[in-house]
């Protein structure tokens, strides 16, 4: 990852098929588009990928949470359950939707951990977000148990997995709904794009008509002649981003194959040093393979290692435990509750305690797996990372 490694003719082409239309924008101008619908050809791929029966592309991973959200039917007071270690993006959208985010224990599989979602449920909890984390699954299966015995939603945020899967089937596509990010860092990007997935026809038709300001697209080439059956906001996509997507998603195969070849040289080499545990991944095939995470015994040695792998010029390494943006740790704003305007209810996380993802946590590095990588590369990264580690 990201896919913006190998950006090249194929990008050009896709944009510059926009360009000399000069339509920018991705419903209407039937006349002189010349037969180029980017974001409803990057949907229909996403479809096949997935094998999820609707799409729809959106301006952000974050647009396509909140869409979720809205298209599910979640909003006041309602409580949704995360884990602690995300992107900011997935409580923003729920507070957005103003309901409540609620923080679960993750295990060592960096995700959600199915046996502790009993412990904040309460009659006010309406959904589930597992968040599919750097690259691979949750135990999205015993997620999904939960959530069926508990009759909640599952959205599943799959924005940093696209591509990744569980026992054959994709990850976002085992929730009502699935939520992806395109942006600039993810393993195919847009430079700024979103989607979700769903198999249910009416969540697709609310989701669809909640990103473009309530339109229901039954107007024909007459945008105004759309009806509004709800109040939507705009989360649409240009035909411009959609354009990198498409030739982006054309991609992913052997992005993913080189990833998977990358990381698991690196893997090999690393994996019987002293101190280090790899990352649970409850279906290896399925991982897609954007990091190599690992556990060593304790924040002290953490680190250490830390330091040795920058003093060595290890990049791409990540100690989510210090992070400002992906663990809830460094999360001051949310536990000051710094708003641009009043919430309405009142919220306080400043004493909230979760032990085991602490400790989990504080002993975790992640590795980025680049694509751009030659064997010359890899070999001189393994060689600086075993001198870290050594």
């Amino acid at each position: 990852m990201p896919g913006f490694e190998i950006f090249g003719e194929e990008e050009r082409k896709e944009v510059m098929d926009v360009l000399e239309t000069g339509v920018l924008f991705r419903y209407g101008f039937d006349n002189v588009r010349q037969g180029h619908w980017k974001a409803k050809t990057f949907e229909k791929k996403l479809c096949e990928h997935t094998g999820a029966a609707h799409a729809h592309l959106c301006s952000s991973g974050t647009a396509a949470l909140s869409i979720a959200l809205a298209a599910c039917g979640i909003g006041a007071g309602d409580e949704v359950i995360l884990p602690p270690f995300t992107f900011v993006a997935t409580f923003e959208a729920v507070l957005h939707a103003g309901a409540i985010p609620v923080f679960a224990e993750i295990d060592e599989t960096l995700c959600l951990n199915p046996l502790k979602l009993q412990d904040v449920l309460t009659p006010k909890t309406k959904a589930v977000i597992p968040v599919h984390m750097c690259g691979a699954m949750a135990h999205i299966d015993k997620i999904k148990d939960f959530c069926d015995t508990n009759d909640l939603l599952l959205i599943e945020d799959a924005c940093q997995s696209m591509g990744a899967s569980f026992k054959g089937k994709a990850l976002g596509t085992f929730g009502d709904m699935g939520c992806f990010s395109f942006d600039a860092v993810k393993t195919i990007t847009c430079g700024e794009g979103g989607g979700i997935i769903t198999n249910s026809a009416n969540l697709y038709e609310r989701a669809d008509q909640y990103a473009d300001h309530g339109h229901d697209h039954l107007g024909g080439a007459d945008r105004g002649a759309d009806d509004h059956p709800i109040i939507g906001l705009n989360y649409r996509i240009s035909e411009l981003n959609a354009a990198v997507g498409v030739a982006q998603i054309n991609r992913l195969n052997n992005i993913l194959a080189i990833q998977r070849k990358n990381k698991n040289i690196i893997k090999e080499a690393i994996s019987d040093l002293k101190d280090i545990s790899l990352r649970e991944i409850p279906d290896k095939d399925g991982d897609s393979a954007t990091f190599l995470s690992f556990f060593l015994p304790d924040e002290t040695r953490a680190q250490e290692v830390k330091k040795a792998l920058a003093d060595n010029g290890v990049d791409g390494c990540f100690y989510w435990y210090d992070n400002n943006w992906h663990y809830i740790r460094r999360w001051h704003h949310l536990k000051e509750i710094k708003t641009a305007a009043r919430l309405p209810f009142e919220l306080n996380y400043s004493s909230i305690k979760l032990p085991q993802s602490d400790s989990i946590m504080k002993r975790t590095i992640s590795m980025q797996i680049k694509l751009s990588w030659t064997e010359a590369d890899i070999e001189e990264r393994i060689r600086k990372i075993k001198n870290a580690l050594t």
